[in-house]
């Protein structure tokens, strides 16, 4: 729906192959964008300079340890791993072979949160956040409800990490995580930020619908910001995450998505889960 559909249409990227756990999917989305595909990932990633991945996070880190340990660069989906000893093995396989990665938190590609995110911090002085993301994917009509990751790991995994790309580069790093779960996945979070912020998560993926909502908004001297409501179109979106992974990879600016950040975000959601299950704010080093 994303992932092939921009880098099919990029003017500066060739979609050269396909590969997927479902043979005969791969080779009908290979067929769709006139290109080959590939029965095994590491004769994929072979062939080519970069790789893009749309597979759960369990299945994604492997293989894009794999890519970077073979020199190619990376363009992953969020999180990049639910475990972060391992995401942090892929940053360190990023690093080691000084290849280029981006991560696809989709709504900060969208251009006007970008420029808001980037007054908010420029603005300063912001003392609380909250932010609520609540949907309802588990519908007939909605193709994400058949994902078995989601139905494991809800809303905190699945929205959680777009939440954390709007307050993380406004409030700064979190040293604290206090998480409650409620019925169904519904999730809230209580950050503490080293500068003495606070910024509050309410998170589900399986929301009554009529409940469903994405607020975020800003609090301090200031007064109160709120994110614009905006319409966004992630292919588009997506072409603009490339455009930052082709920046990196020519030798131009890393982005600020990449896999630290990404690295920084499994972290905080790991805690998080720690937090649910054990009753007690985990601290964050």
């Amino acid at each position: 729906m994303v992932h092939s559909e921009a880098l099919a249409r990029h003017p500066r990227a060739e979609l050269a192959g396909v590969w997927g756990r479902n043979p005969e999917k791969a080779a009908e989305l290979a067929e769709k964008h006139g290109t080959r595909a590939y029965a095994d990932p590491d004769e994929l990633i072979a062939a080519v300079d970069a790789v893009a991945i749309a597979l759960p996070p369990d299945v994604q880190a492997p293989i894009a340890i794999r890519a970077a340990r073979a020199g190619k660069h990376l363009l992953l989906d969020k999180p990049v791993s639910l475990r972060t000893e391992e995401a942090v093995e892929l940053a360190s396989a990023v690093a080691d072979r000084e290849v280029a990665s981006v991560v696809f938190f989709t709504r900060r590609f969208v251009p006007e949160w970008a420029e808001f995110l980037d007054e908010a911090v420029a603005t300063g002085g912001w003392t609380e956040a909250r932010v609520d993301h609540l949907g309802s994917i588990f519908t007939p009509d909605n193709p994400f409800g058949a994902s078995a990751w989601r139905k494991e790991r809800g809303g905190l995994w699945d929205v959680g990490p777009h939440a954390l790309s709007l307050v993380l580069p406004v409030l700064g790093p979190v040293t604290e995580v206090t998480g409650l779960a409620g019925n169904r996945d519904l999730t809230a979070l209580v950050l503490r930020h080293e500068g003495g912020a606070i910024s509050r998560l309410t998170l589900s993926v399986d929301a009554p619908e009529a409940a469903g909502r994405a607020v975020t908004e800003f609090f301090g001297e200031a007064g109160i910001r709120a994110l614009p409501a905006v319409d966004f179109d992630a292919v588009t979106l997506y072409g603009l995450a490339l455009d930052q992974l082709l920046t990196a990879a020519d030798g131009g600016a890393a982005s600020a998505l990449d896999v630290d950040f990404g690295v920084t975000v499994t972290r905080i959601l790991e805690a998080a889960e720690e937090s649910i299950r054990d009753g007690r704010t985990v601290r964050i080093s």
